[in-house]
């Protein structure tokens, strides 16, 4: 099968797991884009994980790699959902909020990203 189609695979798969994640993280406070803000996190730290696995640990295809990180985690993270609520956020006179959400997002995702490279290298 031709990388793209195992991006294309994946990355349907990352859509429907973002969807699910956001759908139930969003119930439980809705004053604060917490869907966006687990997904993203928890994206970067998946992220870091995967690399440093598969540069360190297991060696897989490089079709399953690319399909892993672009396809499905490129799905499910939000960065472009994360812009627009944040705009959002500013419009709705909520510039703190709006802020904040940039900062802890950029923060907590780097810090996430960096935990997972951890993780991944010393399994």
């Amino acid at each position: 099968m031709p990388t793209i189609l195992w991006v294309g695979t994946a990355g349907f798969l990352g859509a429907m797991a973002r969807y699910a994640m956001a759908g139930a993280v969003s119930r439980v406070d809705e004053t604060f884009p917490w869907g966006t803000f687990v997904i993203n996190v928890s994206g970067s730290f998946l992220v870091g994980v995967l690399v440093a696995v598969f540069a360190n640990h297991v060696v897989v295809h490089p079709d399953l790699r690319v399909a892993v990180t672009v396809g499905f985690l490129g799905s499910y993270t939000t960065f472009s959902t994360l812009m627009l609520e944040t705009w959002e956020l500013g419009e709705a006179h909520s510039v703190g909020l709006a802020i904040t959400n940039i900062a802890v997002s950029l923060i907590v995702g780097l810090v996430a990203v960096g935990a997972g490279l951890w993780v991944g290298r010393n399994l």
